[in-house]
């Protein structure tokens, strides 16, 4: 259960299909998607 921000609804809501990745600096962050639109989502610090 990940939350972040939703560019395109404007809200914040829980990630779908989130993913643990590592940024090119080796800072830990989260990609998913939005579940209402399908838009991706990104979090950074996982």
């Amino acid at each position: 259960m990940v939350e972040a921000y939703c560019v395109k609804c404007r809200a914040k809501r829980e990630m779908k299909d989130p993913q643990k990745i590592t940024m090119k600096n080796g800072k830990p962050a989260t990609k998913g998607t939005c579940p209402k639109c399908g838009t991706k989502m990104f979090r950074i610090g996982g």
